[in-house]
């Protein structure tokens, strides 16, 4: 491992916005699993009549 308190501010940068676009990946991920769920829900409830 690095040692965090030697790495340079670039490479700080450089984590820090590999961590920011990981986190936005995995937020789009789950909203689009949630909005696929919705929309799968919504089918089956209008198909049903319920």
């Amino acid at each position: 491992m690095s040692d965090p308190k030697g790495e340079s501010e670039a490479a700080r940068k450089a984590r820090r916005g590999r961590n920011i676009a990981l986190a936005a990946g995995l937020v789009l991920f789950v909203i689009l699993v949630f909005v696929v769920t919705i929309i799968r829900l919504g089918g089956n409830v209008a198909t049903h009549g319920y």
